[in-house]
């Protein structure tokens, strides 16, 4: 079976935005065993769009368009693939109705544009929107291709694409043998060290298979295989996994396309009924934005600090001056201290702290990427580790976040 893929909007091919749902669609079609033999960027352009379905019709059996189906003038995805198929256009009577309510909760007047969120094509199977109001659509052609319209922001396409598309491109495309996906999750790793490490299992693969992915500060790989029933897939994915965390397993923190350091960092907290804080200075509260963007936070995370100069360091902190004219904000005294009193005043179970040199200049001799990262953890005596990470001022501060979440999931690990 041949699927490809449309992605719709002028805004992609003018550059303003990137096209991540192309890459995610595709590798939800692979694990399924569907096969993307073409990928389109068409702007918002009804005869421009007409003929990219028109091509896709004639090569493919499934086609899937991206974007467009929002309540602006510029939105004519559903309402082109509408006319290709000779359909109308009906309400879904539950996606209006959420319209309704969001205008309503919002105290806003609801124009008539709105209304075509809830439309969608007459005879295809209309994709509730969880996290929007645009629906979807999944139409099953008995001549021809069969298509589906997901919608174009990722945080309304991903929910829409595994809880709603996906089970039904299972059903619909049933196969003998299964197809079974599992993602790691690696920080600490490069994607050529880590390719070089299973450098014989990526070449001489079979069943199941392993597709390296870089990503922003760490490296997924997904592990896939055939087998006749979901037990068996199982087993072989884990015979695999096996073979690579004896190699590179002190990397692996996690699991599955929906996951991060942070969200494998409070998820273990919470386990462990424990309280964390931090205290940031090169970081500026990155590190705790990352912490309380994962739902629940509250129950783990107790507030925290931002001394970004020296002055709140003593002032919040107390830091005794003296410590820091002697060795410095960038220094691992300085680091312990930070650590040690906001899980101090605070009453928390772990106190992290950053301080460093994000640049673009050198401080105190320090050249531009050096990074104190300390930790207090529980009723161990606190600690800290200096890093380098030489590039650019957000590159040093996003990495040296990841950096303090591993250097915590590592010591929640270590009670085990």
């Amino acid at each position: 079976m041949h699927a490809e893929i449309i992605a719709v909007g002028t805004e992609i091919l003018l550059g303003q935005i990137v096209d991540t749902n192309t890459r995610l669609v595709g590798q939800v079609l692979a694990d399924l065993g569907i096969d993307v033999y073409y990928q389109t960027v068409v702007g918002d352009n009804e005869v421009r769009m007409r003929a990219a379905i028109d091509l896709a019709a004639k090569r493919s059996d499934l086609v899937i368009l991206t974007g467009g189906l929002g309540p602006t003038k510029d939105d004519l995805t559903k309402q082109v693939v509408a006319a290709y198929l000779g359909k109308q256009l009906v309400e879904d009577e539950a996606a209006m109705l959420k319209i309704k309510r969001h205008f309503e909760i919002s105290q806003r007047k609801m124009t008539a544009n709105n209304r075509l969120q809830a439309l969608y094509i007459e005879g295809s199977k209309p994709l509730a929107n969880e996290t929007g109001l645009a629906v979807g659509d999944f139409y099953q052609a008995e001549q021809g291709p069969d298509f589906m319209l997901l919608p174009g922001p990722p945080s309304e396409l991903r929910p829409m694409l595994f809880k709603v598309a996906l089970p039904l491109l299972k059903q619909a495309y049933r196969q003998d043998q299964i197809l079974s996906s599992r993602v790691l999750r690696f920080f600490g790793i490069g994607e050529s060290q880590l390719a070089s490490q299973l450098d014989d299992l990526i070449e001489n693969q079979t069943n199941p298979t392993i597709a390296p992915y870089a990503k922003d500060n760490e490296v997924t790989l997904r592990l896939t295989a055939s087998a006749k029933d979901e037990q068996e897939a199982q087993a072989l994915l884990d015979g695999l996994e096996s073979k690579i965390a004896k190699r590179c397993g002190q990397y692996l923190y996690g699991y599955g396309d929906d996951n991060s350091l942070a969200q494998v960092v409070m998820t273990k907290l919470r386990e462990k009924h424990l309280t964390i804080t931090a205290a940031e200075s090169l970081t500026g509260g990155q590190l705790q934005a990352a912490l309380t963007s994962i739902p629940g936070a509250s129950q783990a995370f107790m507030g925290g600090f931002v001394t970004y100069a020296n002055y709140a360091k003593e002032k919040l902190l107390a830091i005794p001056a003296e410590v820091i004219d002697k060795h410095g904000s960038v220094s691992e005294q300085t680091a312990i201290l930070m650590a040690e009193q906001a899980k101090q005043k605070l009453g928390a179970d772990v106190g992290v702290s950053l301080t460093g040199v994000a640049g673009p200049d050198s401080l105190e001799g320090q050249p531009v990427g050096t990074v104190w990262i300390g930790i207090a953890y529980r009723n161990k005596a606190g600690y800290a580790q200096k890093f380098h990470f030489p590039r650019q001022r957000k590159y040093v501060q996003a990495r040296a976040v990841l950096t303090a979440l591993d250097l915590v999931r590592k010591e929640l690990l270590s009670e085990n």
